[in-house]
């Protein structure tokens, strides 16, 4: 087994959520207090390891930040592999300062490059990071319960706008390829309709359920858009790459609304949420999951298990391979999908 670790080094990389500073905070709270360890922190995500950006971190420099959103470190999307030579670019900066291993708080682009990095030598433990709760290994991501919450909040608004216009309300939601945010902000916010990733839909059937609830009284609809469904046929939308080569999503309801609006005859308008799903104080229950994320991922490091990130099964906290969490996107389970669709109309 890899000896204890002297120096440990914590990033976050790719899009920001809210809990990311609580997860620094555990980080350099526990290495230093439980374990005596130096912590480092790099600025930017990679692009401090790649450019040598660094801050130390102690008790004091992550004190007030817990409700913080963002991150005192930043964060870019700028990545050892695709901006650089993978290990080489980073391995100055990790011998001038004596790193031993790195946490690195991510989505599962960042993961992937961290999985990358660790067949190449590089001792890491991933702590997973997104709003989009897609990473396999972990029940639930942090980041994730906040943004379900601010997209509740914002579609409660819109419901009641909606009803006095009798008009029918796209809201539309992050989540990229998956449908996490959309199936959770609309159940709880009792949408009339679901358009996710994982599931086909036809509005012709949206359509229906629209129609259906005017002949009955109900003369306004809210339908909650996953940001990744596939635009109406016909109405492709320009691909746009971002620096991980995934497609740039955003947008899509406004493709849609105006096929629903023919479909119905009742006046259609679109609110894309977009970044506010991301910022801001994040809720208690991410601000204790980040924070017991933060703390595992040190235990692990101080083990001498890296190659691993944390997650989340049941209440149980556990190490997860790279390799496993990286295998595939996690997507929403039909039965869950099925029981949001029980309440449609």
């Amino acid at each position: 087994m890899p000896g204890r670790p002297q120096v440990i080094g914590v990033l976050t990389a790719g899009g920001d959520c809210p809990g990311l500073n609580a997860v620094i905070r555990a980080v350099t709270a526990r290495a230093i207090r439980s374990y005596g360890m130096d912590v480092v922190g790099i600025m930017n995500g990679w692009e401090g390891l790649m450019n040598g950006t660094l801050r130390p971190l102690d008790r004091d420099s992550v004190r007030g930040i817990l409700q913080r959103g963002g991150t005192i470190l930043g964060t870019s999307r700028r990545d050892p592999y695709v901006h650089g030579n993978g290990y080489e670019s980073i391995r100055r900066t990790l011998d001038a300062n004596g790193i031993d291993c790195v946490v690195v708080v991510g989505g599962d682009g960042t993961l992937r490059s961290a999985l990358r990095l660790s067949q190449e030598g590089l001792p890491v433990v991933g702590v997973p990071k997104t709003i989009d709760n897609d990473i396999a290994g972990t029940d639930v991501t942090f980041g994730f319960d906040t943004a379900v919450q601010i997209a509740t909040d914002a579609i409660d608004r819109i419901t009641t706008t909606a009803e006095a216009h009798n008009r029918i309300m796209l809201v539309e939601v992050m989540g990229r390829t998956k449908g996490w945010i959309a199936t959770y902000a609309g159940m709880a916010a009792g949408a009339d309709s679901i358009l996710i990733p994982e599931i086909p839909y036809d509005l012709e059937d949206v359509a229906r359920i629209i129609k259906n609830r005017h002949r009955h009284g109900r003369t306004y609809s809210v339908v909650v858009v996953s940001e990744g469904v596939d635009p109406p046929p016909g109405l492709e939308a320009a691909e746009q790459m971002d620096a991980f080569g995934f497609a740039r999503l955003g947008g899509v309801a406004y493709l849609i609304a105006p096929v629903l609006e023919k479909l119905t005859g009742f006046e259609t308008r679109v609110t894309v949420l977009g970044h506010l799903q991301r910022g801001g104080t994040p809720s208690a229950l991410d601000r204790v999951l980040a924070t017991r994320f933060g703390v595992k991922a040190v235990d692990l490091a101080a083990d001498g298990v890296t190659g691993v990130m944390v997650g989340l099964r049941g209440n149980d906290l556990v190490s997860v391979p790279l390799e496993e969490a990286c295998a595939e996107i996690r997507g929403v389970a039909p039965d869950l999908y099925e029981a949001a669709q029980a309440f449609f109309g």
